[in-house]
């Protein structure tokens, strides 16, 4: 056997294939594809009928196998990288950004899996998983130890957890940022979500590397707590912002402004001032986690306040659209659950503008009772709402955005506009938008494209803002030649 994949299209000769179940389709489909292909191997989950003599592998556990699979073909790469698994419902990619920063001023070079991409070095792999299969996630470390990768930093998501991607991978660290209702399709009821969270912690410490584990937790949080009492078999760190007796890392005298945010992290006897170019109060928790991780892989205090001062942008996280000195400020959040809305919002709230105006929607086929919760605190936290399409798939739009009125209904509120279209909702709030207001483009962020039906079609948040914007700015200069109000369109 020469390769393995699970995707028939990439079999050739002397290949394994896996024959993956699948929620839109089934592996055991492209069987004959792949043997036509040249796979002298079947890897399936009941007996596959062919008159081909092939070798067929028969697993009860198609997806645990997998990854038991790859880790022995691969040579076990995870034994030779301090692998840092940070999970949670928000905050993981930021987290991720700032230890990655932290790693880079210390000339340290480290690999990433996570929302975003997956990155090492100079090498940028595109993926559509926060955490992509077994089978991925091995070729990508053994890559990465064979170009001399040290750390890994990977995003470890609930579906990954309970689908056993991550099954077998000995985690040095594990990080939990919070628990709020998300993926509920998915896990039916929040117990099992945090049952999936849980496996990443309970698995410390029960593989063959020698090394000594942590579980970094964020007490504030009450699923934090509940993991807290659970038995870990690692070395538990919590911080925290609002405890009052907490043993760890606590932040305290908070300063935010529209520049960052300012405050003192208390720890070990010891006191240091931190300061980070992102704002509100979820970043500083984001900060704290990668700060613990970051002590704990020994490096210097010195070196970890640099790192997290130097990162700047996040891609798709309260990221500034330019506006051309229009007066307005325009920024791309990925919130898509109901907390990161709110928590953006809070965030925006505080920096006083004149009104708040957000473009929003939620996806399909996904977990429908966060929909009303998003509307009602869009509705409640701002000036104005265009509920509009996210990924509708293949949900009726009008449906998804019929379950966010009702959160906005309960508010007993009529801020909004339903625009089913995503690039006119956008092009409305900013035709909207005057001197001192800020349009919140919520739910996509870092995302290029919006999958409606089956399609993936091209559509990038910041393109389409930066398009009106350019209008708006040309049609006030218009306006100005002919000494005329502005018009809108």
């Amino acid at each position: 056997m020469s390769e393995i994949s699970y995707d028939s299209r990439k079999i050739d000769i002397n290949y394994a294939f896996f024959a993956l179940p699948g929620y839109n389709t089934n592996g055991r489909k492209y069987i004959s594809e792949a043997i036509l292909r040249g796979a002298s191997v079947i890897i399936t989950n009941t007996k596959y009928d062919t008159n081909n003599n092939i070798t067929q592998v028969i697993v009860e556990d198609i997806l645990y196998f997998m990854s038991l699979f790859c880790a022995k073909f691969y040579n076990y790469p995870d034994k030779e990288l301090n692998i840092i698994g940070i999970t949670g419902t928000n905050g993981k990619t930021t987290t991720t950004y700032m230890l990655e920063s932290i790693f880079i001023s210390s000339n340290i070079d480290c690999g990433i899996i996570g929302t975003i991409n997956y990155r090492y070095k100079n090498k940028v792999i595109n993926g559509d998983n926060t955490t992509p299969q077994s089978l991925d996630i091995y070729r990508i470390m053994r890559e990465m130890v064979d170009n001399n990768i040290k750390y890994l930093i990977m995003e470890v998501s609930s579906h990954a957890l309970s689908l056993g991607r991550v099954y077998g991978i000995d985690f040095d660290i594990a990080v939990f940022t919070n628990l709020t209702q998300d993926h509920l399709d998915f896990h039916k009821n929040e117990n099992n979500y945090f049952k999936a969270k849980s496996i990443l912690f309970k698995r410390l410490g029960m593989y063959t590397k020698k090394t000594k584990k942590y579980a970094v937790i964020n007490i504030d949080d009450p699923y934090g707590k509940k993991l807290s009492k659970t038995k870990i078999n690692a070395e538990m760190k919590f911080y925290s912002i609002v405890e009052k007796n907490t043993t760890g890392f606590k932040a305290e005298n908070i300063i935010i402004t529209n520049k960052g945010t300012i405050f003192d992290l208390f720890f070990n006897n010891e006191k240091v001032k931190v300061e980070i170019n992102h704002m509100g109060l979820h970043n500083i928790y984001n900060a704290i986690a990668a700060f613990i991780v970051a002590i704990y892989n020994g490096i210097s205090l010195e070196k970890i306040l640099k790192g997290l001062n130097n990162l700047r942008n996040i891609p798709g996280r309260l990221e500034k659209i330019d506006t051309k000195g229009m007066g307005f400020e325009v920024v791309i959040d990925y919130a898509h659950t109901n907390d990161a809305l709110k928590n953006v919002l809070q965030v925006l709230k505080s920096l006083k503008f004149k009104r708040i105006i957000i473009v929003f929607g939620c996806g399909g086929n996904r977990d429908r009772e966060k929909r009303p919760l998003m509307g009602k605190t869009a509705s409640e936290m701002s000036d104005f709402v265009f509920v509009t399409s996210d990924n509708p798939r293949t949900e009726d739009p009008y449906q998804i955005i019929l379950d966010i009125e009702t959160g906005i209904k309960k508010s007993n509120r009529e801020n909004y506009k339903v625009i089913i279209d995503r690039e006119t909702a956008i092009k409305e709030a900013l035709m909207m938008a005057s001197k001192d207001d800020i349009i919140l483009i919520a739910g996509k962020g870092h995302e290029t494209y919006q999958i409606i039906g089956t399609e993936k079609i091209n559509f990038n948040d910041i393109k389409i803002a930066e398009k009106y914007i350019d209008i708006k700015k040309r049609q006030k200069i218009t306006s100005k030649q002919i000494k005329q109000k502005e018009f809108t369109f």
